[in-house]
Order: structure tokens, then sequence, then C-alpha cells
């Protein structure tokens, strides 16, 4: 039998692995295995090196697309190989690096457009990746992708092609305690300040529409969304999906994990100081502020932020759009067939000239 944490992992997180590039068989193969979460990065190491091997053999004989699609799937299990396993910090810098560089290396083949995209912070500097939708024409409102707490802009191949396919240009986000970012700085509750930094990086471009600026949010980026979107007057339109209006309001209930790697990507020095810090993840006078339209989004049988939590952000921002889908888990990834396309085309239509 697999231990709690694997358990925890393959339960809670599942269906994520799979909407966000996964091959299931990878999933049933690389998962099933495992009976130790000290093993975890490790398995989907040697998995996401399978795909790298793959990438490089086809690049050898000439076959980009495929060596494309083989960095892809290189770089989603990189990615999950440390997604919330924080037993090693250096192994789990290294894995991040390494789903930094498959990311990349899919980018000049799947989408050569695509920018890597820095700004300074805090002495430091968060990083963000754009795409532009293909094709000529005026220059495409910009969407801001703001993943959680253990998602990362590698993440986000898939989320992004929902907006690119509807005209709509992406940046998704390291900020703060997330990805390569989190390598020099922790979680800071005000994020708008990630926001305005990396929309600043950007200022005077032409092929970039920057009075047309959306942001949506996953998981703990559906606080983050709503918190940008109060302080930031340029984004015009914020879309959040099973986001926490308290992070620290059902902490006794969170997996294992999830406190780990909060505590892990705040700093914290302690269990109880990663739950006080937590705690500053909090919404209480700030969504009277948001102005600009909003959708939220969660599911009914979301185990890791309950559905009554985040309805709270959709009940205090005025006139923001609540759906609920009944059979729905977190993210609503089992669903992403649903929730993406209501997202893609809502948001298109917020950030219509």
């Amino acid at each position: 039998m697999p231990d709690a944490r694997v358990q925890a992992a393959v339960e809670n997180w599942g269906p994520r692995f799979i909407a966000n590039g996964v091959d299931y068989n990878d999933f049933v193969r690389t998962a099933g295995a495992l009976e130790r979460w000290d093993d975890w990065l490790d398995a989907w190491t040697q998995t996401a090196d399978g795909h790298r091997a793959q990438a490089e053999r086809a690049l050898r004989h000439g076959r980009r697309l495929s060596a494309g699609e083989a960095f892809l799937r290189a770089a989603v299990a990189y990615h999950f190989a440390k997604f919330v396993w924080v037993l090693d910090v250096e192994r789990n810098r290294a894995a991040t690096q390494r789903a930094v560089e498959a990311m990349a290396a899919a980018h000049a083949v799947l989408d050569p457009s695509a920018e890597r995209v820095e700004a300074p912070l805090d002495g430091a500097r968060i990083v963000a990746n754009l795409r532009r939708p293909r094709g000529d024409g005026p220059a495409p409102p910009l969407v801001v992708l703001i993943p959680g707490l253990d998602s990362t802009k590698e993440e986000f191949f898939w989320w992004e092609e929902v907006f690119l396919r509807r005209g709509m240009a992406t940046l998704s986000l390291d900020g703060p305690g997330q990805g390569e970012s989190g390598f020099e700085l922790t979680i800071r509750a005000d994020y708008e300040v990630a926001v305005a930094a990396i929309l600043d990086a950007l200022d005077g471009r032409a092929d970039l529409d920057l009075a047309r600026v959306g942001a949506a949010g996953v998981s703990m980026g559906g606080y983050y969304a709503p918190r940008a979107a109060a302080f930031e007057p340029r984004i015009r339109a914020v879309a959040a999906i099973s986001g926490p209006y308290d992070m620290s309001a059902n902490w006794e209930n969170l997996p294992a994990l999830t406190r780990e790697t909060l505590q892990h990507h705040t700093g914290a020095r302690s269990a109880q100081e990663a739950r006080d810090k937590a705690a500053r993840l909090n919404l209480t006078g700030v969504l009277e502020r948001v102005a600009q339209p909003a959708l939220i989004v969660t599911g009914k049988l979301d185990r890791l932020i309950p559905w009554q939590d985040t309805k709270r952000i959709a009940d205090e921002i005025g006139g923001a759009e609540w759906v609920l889908y009944e059979d729905g888990t977190h993210v609503c990834n089992n669903l992403p067939f649903r929730y993406r396309p209501l997202v893609g085309d809502w948001m298109a239509e917020k950030l219509a000239a």
C-alpha cells in the first residue's frame, strides 16, 4: 500500500495532472508504482528524463514537431516531480530548473514567438512566459495567468491555448513564492505588486493592447487575481477559479502536503508560523474595491478549498458572476472541457475592443 502522502497526491491532484498535459498512461505507470513519498521526485524525474531523451533523439533526426511535443511532456513531468515535494530544497530547485529548460525547448519548436519576460522586484526578479496568438492582425488583449500555491507557468501551456485560440495573448507569471521566482522571493499577500511589476516590464510594446488586460487565477491564484484587480487599475476583467477567501480558514483539513508546501514557499520556520502567514492571505476589506467585471468559478466537490469559501469572493464583489459545478473538484480539473471554454469566452467578451 502507498503511504498517505502518495495517496493524497494521487487522490487530490490526479485530474490536474491529466488536464495540464501529463499523459494518462504516464500517470498510471509512474504514480501507480510508488509506495513511498520519498521516492516521488525520483520517479517523476525518471519519467521526465525519458521524454527529454525522446525529444533530443527527434531533434537529431530533424523531427522538430515530435521533439517539441516530447519536451512539453518532459516539462510537466519535471514540474509535477516537485510541485508539493519539499523534502529537499536543492533537489526541488533542480527539478524546477529542468522544467523551465524543457518548456523553453518546447516553446522553441511549438511556439517560436514565445518570450521570457523578467521584471525586478524587491532586489530580485519575477519571471513570466509571454505568448501571442498566431497570425497577423491588430495588437491583441493580454491575459495574465496566475498560478496557485504549487502551480507554475510551466503547468499552463494548455491553459494558455484556451485564450490564444480566442485571440488573446497570455502572460503566465511566476510571482513571489512561485516556480523559479520562488528561488529568491517568498509568498506575499499583496500580489498586486508582482502584477504591476510585470505589466510595467511590458509597457510601451506595440504588439500588445495593454489597454485591455485581464487576469485569471487558479487555486491560490484565485485569491491573487481578485486581490490584484482590487489595486491594479490596468486589469479590466478578472476570473478566479477555486480561490480561497481566507487561506487559513480550512487549515486543519488541508492535505499535509499543502501545509508543508505553504510553509516552504512562505519561508516559515514552523507549522504555526506557516499558518499565521496563511492567515494574511485574506480578502476581508479588499473585494469591495473590485469594480471590474468578475467571474468566480469552483466545484462543489472541492476537497481543498470549500466551495462556500470561494463563494464569499463572489458575494463580496459587486455584480460578480458565480458558477458552481455540482460535480467539479478543485479547480474543476475533472471538468476542464467545461470551465476552460467558459472562462476563455467570458474573458474574450469582456476584453473585446
